[in-house]
């Protein structure tokens, strides 16, 4: 194992060693990798799943897509995949780079500004992904 110096990096050290003995090719598992296979919905089946599903005068995906990361922010943005995800599908699904940052900033009063500095910075990585994917 590494030289570790705090308790984390101890169990995170620790944690690799037992990936590494279930399956050698963990050891270069990359989440983002992971959740590139996973594609956007498309918007008709975001409204489906996730918007007016349960009331035709609900919320629309949109919104309830920026609630969820208003949600994962409180959480203090410790779920990274689902974070980036939920970027993806509410940009997917209509919302503005304005809005998802208004949202998670917001969040900053409840959740704290960590919360909110994490979730800003995983917010801040798909759009940049999304940025490179235009350009290309």
């Amino acid at each position: 194992m590494s030289d570790a110096k705090t308790p984390f990096e101890l169990m995170m050290a620790q944690a690799q060693e037992m990936a590494k003995a279930f399956n050698p090719a963990l050891t270069s598992f990359d989440p983002k990798g992971f959740e590139k296979m996973w594609p956007t919905m498309g918007k008709d089946a975001m409204e489906m799943w996730f918007g007016k599903g349960i009331s035709k005068d609900g919320l629309d995906a949109k919104t309830r897509l920026l609630l969820t990361l208003a949600g994962l922010t409180m959480q203090g943005a410790q779920a990274d995949t689902q974070v980036r995800m939920t970027v993806r599908h509410a940009l997917a699904a209509g919302a503005t780079k304005d809005e998802i940052a208004e949202t998670i900033a917001q969040m900053s009063m409840f959740a704290g500004i960590p919360a909110m500095t994490r979730a800003m910075e995983l917010a801040r990585e798909v759009m940049e992904d999304d940025k490179k994917d235009d350009e290309t």
